[in-house]
């Protein structure tokens, strides 16, 4: 519906600002057999890396209040595999297919969004910078703006589609981290990643996870995941796309009025995989009811 319609970056159309987020929907193949995917804005793939990856060792999920801990480690069959078998099948599906890459050198990035860049029915990628750099010690790139201007710049040179950067919240200065990706070549932010937490199981006496940490999403984080949304959009020019605890459609309209051009839903699509076409739904119903003729009239119209 035009009204739902939604502009990302260069020209990236999306149906509704409705997406899902990478890695808690693989890249819909498995939900098509369930809901027409179709009617999704845009489904946000699993993340894919340069060479095939394990993943982390059990335990590496854990429930706690309000959310969930995952500690899965970029499991996945590597970029080729993305091309070769999942890309073909995904772009039948009636919606936009934005892949998430990352990786543990710059080097990395750039020869998986070269990559990237030469599918023609892929008009978007989200460069997920939450990644470590191993060349400096683990700490992920996105945490400092020397990260993010050298991963954004070299993906830049090599991928002219719609690069979205993938924001960590785990920083002292969320805004500042976006306006470097802005001045490095991105397209639009996408906020927030995981908040780095951990579960310990108090009969053994050990961490729940493997890995001791891992990253908390879902319901408990929306608050904090807002009011970066929030200062981002009040930042940088660029469109910015919401995600955080997003369970229903006026969690939804609370990032849009935040400034969100559109949003994910992501862990709770683990517990009703009917959320976002209600979210749909709901924003459409209360645009009725509010007389809000476009969608892209509520973005970014909190009154401070």
């Amino acid at each position: 519906m035009k009204q739902l319609e939604v502009e990302i970056g260069k020209g990236l159309k999306l149906k509704n600002p409705v997406t899902v987020a990478s890695g808690t929907f693989g890249e819909g193949l498995l939900m098509s057999n369930i809901y027409d995917v179709g009617q999704l804005g845009a489904i946000f793939a699993k993340g894919t890396t340069l060479e095939p990856r394990e993943g982390n060792p059990p335990q590496r999920m854990a429930e706690t209040y309000g959310g969930m801990l995952n500690a899965v480690g970029l499991q996945n069959k590597g970029i080729e595999y993305f091309c070769n078998e999942l890309y073909p099948r995904a772009i039948e599906l009636g919606t936009e297919i934005i892949p998430n890459i990352s990786g543990s050198y710059v080097s990395d990035y750039v020869e998986v969004a070269a990559r990237v860049n030469e599918l023609e029915k892929i008009h978007a990628v989200e460069i997920n910078v939450s990644c470590p750099n191993v060349k400096e010690g683990g700490m992920a790139f996105g945490t400092t703006r020397e990260g993010i201007e050298e991963v954004v710049s070299h993906v830049r040179d090599v991928c002219d589609k719609t690069m979205i950067v993938k924001l960590s919240p785990n920083v002292t200065d969320i805004a500042d981290i976006a306006r470097a990706a802005e001045a490095s070549g991105a397209d639009a932010v996408s906020l927030v990643n995981t908040f780095l937490g951990m579960a310990v199981d108090v009969r053994k006496q050990r961490p729940v996870l493997s890995t001791i940490t891992g990253g908390l999403s879902g319901p408990c984080i929306k608050p904090i995941a807002l009011r970066m949304v929030w200062q981002v959009a009040n930042a940088v020019s660029i469109p910015v796309i919401g995600l955080g605890g997003i369970r229903t459609w006026e969690d939804a309209v609370e990032f849009l009025l935040c400034g969100a051009s559109a949003i994910q839903v992501g862990t709770y699509n683990f517990v009703d995989p009917l959320a976002p076409l209600k979210i749909i739904e709901g924003i459409k119903q209360y645009m009725e009811e509010a007389g809000v003729e476009q969608v892209s009239d509520l973005i970014g119209t909190l009154e401070i």
